[in-house]
């Protein structure tokens, strides 16, 4: 009888261990399941994820030179933006528009590069009385940038022309650089954009002044 017993315990712990097996296989095969599932979902996007750069592919070249365009850029949106009120000429206000809005993106996708890179991107010193001329190629001085604030008209279309070209020929001196001596792909293809944008733009103002 004893025998018996035993014999009907053991079978339903059997039983009920199997049952538990069961469940504990159900459940890892649906969590696996899931998850292929979300390994297939993202797939598409996995690329976009894993883009920013790693250090792999960018050296300290490319982290200068965005560095340093972000601020050379910020100017020259500062510039741009003070010809809606002060210039005079539909040309003057065209071009600064043009100019505000290639490098407003611009200083955005650099932004983005220095964080993924683990780098700070550099405060905005733009209207904060500071003197960028002893930095970067064809920065303005405070100097300069009071004494475009104050011109008016005619006066301030011609001086806009005159500085912008100057910041324009540092940026692509800037560029120039990158191309000789970075190394990430999307920087040296910006390098490549800002010398061609930049150069006809040089043209367009040197015809603004009649000098061409």
């Amino acid at each position: 009888m004893n025998t018996h017993r035993k014999l009907i315990r053991r079978t339903v712990l059997v039983a009920a261990a199997t049952g538990v097996a069961a469940l504990v296989l159900a459940a890892c095969g649906g969590s696996a399941g899931g998850h292929d599932m979300g390994s297939m979902g993202t797939g598409s996007s996995a690329p976009a994820t894993s883009a920013p750069a790693t250090a792999g592919d960018h050296n300290a070249a490319d982290v200068s030179f965005s560095k340093e365009m972000i601020q050379h850029h910020r100017q020259a949106v500062e510039m741009a933006e003070l010809a809606d009120t002060r210039a005079s000429s539909a040309e003057a206000k065209d071009l600064a528009a043009k100019i505000k809005g290639a490098q407003d993106p611009e200083i955005k996708t650099m932004s983005g590069w220095l964080t993924s890179w683990g780098e700070e991107v550099p405060a905005d010193m733009t209207g904060m009385g500071h003197d960028m001329s002893n930095g970067m190629p064809g920065s303005m001085s405070k100097a300069d940038m009071d004494e475009l604030m104050q011109a008016k008209g005619a006066e301030f279309d011609k001086m806009f022309a005159e500085m912008m070209i100057k910041h324009h020929e540092g940026a692509i001196e800037m560029a120039k650089k990158l191309k000789a001596e970075g190394k990430y792909g999307p920087a040296l293809k910006m390098a490549d954009d800002v010398i061609k944008a930049q150069t006809a733009e040089i043209e367009q103002m040197n015809k603004m002044l009649g000098k061409s």
